[in-house]
C-alpha cells in the first residue's frame, strides 16, 4: 500500500474516533452503551495507528505473489 493511502485511510479512522468520541463526554454513568462506544473509539484509534505507522510491517506485504 501506497503512502498517500495508507495516510487517506489513517486520517478517515481518525475521523471516525472523533466523531463518536464526540457521543462520550456527556455521560453520567457508565452504561453498556458507553463502554461500546469508548470500545469503537480505541479500535479505531489502533486502526489509525497500523495504517498511519505500519508498526509490524503488515500493509506491505504480499502474501499471495
Amino acid at each position: 500500500m501506497e503512502l498517500r493511502q495508507r495516510l487517506v485511510v489513517g486520517t478517515l479512522w481518525i475521523g471516525v474516533a472523533a466523531l463518536i468520541a464526540s457521543t462520550l463526554f456527556p455521560i453520567s454513568s457508565i452504561s453498556v452503551g458507553a463502554a461500546a462506544r469508548l470500545f469503537v473509539v480505541v479500535l479505531a484509534l489502533f486502526l489509525a495507528s497500523v495504517y498511519l505507522f505500519d508498526p509490524w510491517d503488515v500493509l506491505d506485504r504480499q502474501p499471495f505473489h
